[in-house]
């Protein structure tokens, strides 16, 4: 008995000793990974680096970052300011919040900063892209090689499809101007370079587009009063009449006189910006906010919290379509608060053919049908990686029959868990 005793006590003794051995190994690993940070700091700067935490050896924060989704940077900012330090998919990073702070680094490209986006972006779009045309991709990891490889061999699949049956079409596509653009300039573009060019295509211009429709449709939905306000100005337009949409095509100055609907459009774009900011890699030391800003650091600008945080937003969660009517213009107070497509020379491309696009969806919304939730709740939104519905967003849509009685036409998937 007394054997047995001295047996579990020594189990016990064994088990605490490991266990305060895991423990202070785990401290000291952790300090000595936040030293490790620390001394990358320019010692010819005499400010201090962001205040902020590296998060654990190798993975930094990054599962804090997708367990708290938003409320990571919320969190984080309210504690540490708006400039501020942590480590997140295998990289030290700066995130930036603040019109003047983003309007430094926005304006500092190639001077201060240079555009690079993850390493796992980086590796997914290839070499080929607008948004990978600065910087080499120097490692390679298993996770994103396969992802590519899969991606690639269904775009070569349907590039070469498109490129053999080129008779009886009416229309062009993204990918048909794409093929004609090299053969315009005496260049046909090769496979890979058509197969990257589609891919982000599908990037930066599919997936965030389908995101703000998502956004426009769920906040019609949710403003009866808002649907209505559009529906007088397509009225008053002569587009609608009598409750359908007047014949002929619209035309493209007709679109841009519709200032409410312009409102509309950038109110969705303010409260639900599909990506949450850029990403730059630091050219050369420099100062923001008081803090020094190390070279060979990557630096993340934040457009959801900017927009979030900005003063000359009154209500900032309240879906006001009127505050950039002519009456208020809360956009015109200071160029980078308002910034949904980002800015300086790397402003979007695409932006206003984004939003034409988006207009002449809420046009035919609020024209040619009445439509509601098909499920009893809105569902859950999540930020990563762009803003979308978790479960996707499921709508009915109300049309005429010949006798004009309502009918339900389809139900839509607006847009999946998966981007």
């Amino acid at each position: 008995m007394l054997f047995q005793s001295f047996d579990l006590v020594s189990a016990l003794a064994t088990f605490v000793a490991c266990l305060v051995s895991v423990t202070l190994l785990l401290a000291v690993s952790q300090q000595l990974w936040q030293l490790r940070w620390a001394a990358t700091r320019d010692k010819s700067c005499k400010l201090p680096i962001p205040k902020g935490s590296m998060g654990f050896p190798l993975v930094g924060e990054t599962f804090h970052w997708l367990l708290q989704g938003s409320c990571f940077q919320s969190s984080r900012r309210e504690k540490y300011g708006n400039v501020f330090k942590t480590h997140l998919l295998g990289r030290p990073l700066i995130r930036v919040t603040g019109a003047e702070n983003v309007r430094k680094i926005l304006m500092g490209e190639h001077s201060l900063v240079s555009t690079e986006w993850p390493r796992s972006t980086r590796m997914l779009l290839g070499p080929n892209t607008v948004a990978n045309s600065i910087g080499d991709i120097h490692r390679h990891k298993r996770k994103g090689i396969r992802a590519r490889e899969a991606l690639q061999k269904g775009l070569e699949k349907a590039i070469r499809e498109k490129l053999q049956n080129t008779q009886g079409k009416d229309y062009s596509d993204a990918l048909d101007i794409l093929i004609e653009s090299g053969k315009e300039h005496g260049k046909e573009l090769t496979m890979q370079e058509l197969k990257d060019g589609t891919l982000e295509l599908i990037f930066a211009a599919y997936a965030t587009t389908a995101s703000a429709s998502t956004s426009l449709i769920m906040q019609l939905l949710k403003h009866s009063a808002v649907l209505e306000k559009l529906r007088e100005e397509l009225r008053s337009k002569g587009i609608l009449h009598n409750g359908c949409l007047c014949e002929g095509p619209l035309q493209l100055d007709t679109i841009s006189g519709l200032h409410y609907l312009d409102c509309v459009i950038k109110e969705v774009l303010r409260l639900f910006t599909p990506i949450s900011g850029g990403y730059r890699t630091v050219l050369q030391t420099f100062e923001l906010d008081g803090f020094q800003i190390p070279k060979g650091w990557s630096v993340m600008y934040s457009i959801r919290d900017t927009h979030d945080t900005a003063p000359v937003f009154k209500d900032v969660d309240v879906f006001d379509p009127d505050r950039f009517g002519q009456g208020r213009t809360e956009d015109k107070d200071g160029r980078f608060n308002y910034l949904p497509f980002g800015g300086g020379v790397r402003t979007c491309l695409g932006k206003h053919l984004a939003k034409l696009f988006l207009k002449a969806l809420a046009i035919e919304l609020a024209s040619t049908s009445r439509f509601e939730l098909a499920t009893r709740t809105f569902p859950r939104i999540t930020l990563v990686p762009v803003v979308h519905p978790v479960d996707g967003l499921r709508v009915k849509f109300f049309g005429l029959d010949s006798n004009q009685n309502e009918i339900l036409t389809e139900t839509e998937d607006m847009l999946g868990a998966t981007v």
